[in-house]
């Protein structure tokens, strides 16, 4: 008899997460910019030209944790509002370049953590990607979450090689990863961070950064300190309910830039983690 009632109290379980679960996704319409797929070493990337043409400017895109570099003419994701806001205005847009390493890395400068060394190794590898292209009238940089701290530490330690940097979502931190333990529940209650997500930042800084000394000499909060008034152009956007905590950093970090008279895009929104303006930020990239 339990055996029986265990059997139904289960089938109506799996009945109600079937009838409940979203049976599909808001799509964008759009049309698909043409894309060829290529590698160098261990860098992945694909290059998209809408068909109307090129602007001659190259958007270098680095993706969120575990996406990839097909991402961009997904039609449920932000990237393809960015084609539609500049199809609907009749813009020519930039060559779009996606770079991928995997699902998971960061631009960690060359130190003594077996992961680092990624940031030199892009810049590298970037000269070899525009010999095919040829060379942009300028050179920007675009990424979300886990790719928005990728371009802030990119566009930041190169300033001279990039014109604008778009952060979308970057996880920038005021208190590092190898603070105690303390410190960093301070944090997360402060900030709103989910435990879980909050480990998981902890667990992949520490691949690519051997020490506290090494974090802090890359992150956007001290890369910001040399940048000035012919620093790369910044937009920076958040959201307050962002659950990986990133919004105090973000906010930080514009105001910085501002008093520094970096050029200063700075969007707070009312949502949770990587939600996107898509109007303003398709102007910014093309403005």
């Amino acid at each position: 008899m339990l055996l029986i009632l265990a059997a139904v109290v289960a089938g109506l379980y799996w009945a109600w997460n079937s009838f409940t679960r979203p049976q599909g996704a808001q799509r964008v319409a759009f049309r698909p910019a043409l894309s060829q797929c290529a590698n160098e070493g261990a860098l992945r990337y694909c290059v998209y030209r809408d068909r109307a043409g090129s602007n001659g400017d190259i958007v270098y895109h680095l993706h969120g944790r575990n996406l990839d570099e097909l991402v961009w003419n997904d039609d449920t994701y932000y990237t393809a509002m960015l084609q539609a806001e500049w199809q609907r205005g009749g813009t020519r847009p930039p060559t779009v370049v996606t770079l991928s390493y995997g699902p998971s890395w960061l631009l960690a400068p060359k130190g003594t953590a077996p992961e680092s060394g990624l940031l030199e190794d892009l810049v590298r590898k970037l000269p070899a990607i525009e010999q095919k292209l040829g060379a942009p009238r300028r050179r920007l940089l675009l990424g979300e979450s886990m790719g928005g701290l990728n371009v802030l530490v990119a566009g930041l330690s190169y300033p001279d090689r990039f014109d604008k940097v778009a952060a979308l979502c970057p996880g920038v931190y005021q208190v590092s990863p190898f603070a105690p333990l303390g410190e960093i529940q301070s944090a997360m209650k402060r900030t709103g961070a989910d435990p879980k997500i909050a480990f998981g930042i902890w667990m992949l800084a520490r691949s690519y950064y051997a020490d506290d000394k090494e974090w802090r000499a890359s992150s956007p909060l001290t890369l910001i300190e040399k940048a000035g008034r012919d620093s790369p152009a910044l937009y920076l956007s958040n959201g307050l309910y962002d659950s990986y905590g990133n919004f105090e950093g973000t906010q930080k970090l514009a105001q910085r830039a501002v008093q520094l008279g970096v050029k200063t895009e700075w969007h707070p929104l009312y949502g949770g983690h990587c939600g996107i303006d898509a109007t303003s930020l398709a102007a910014f990239l093309v403005s």
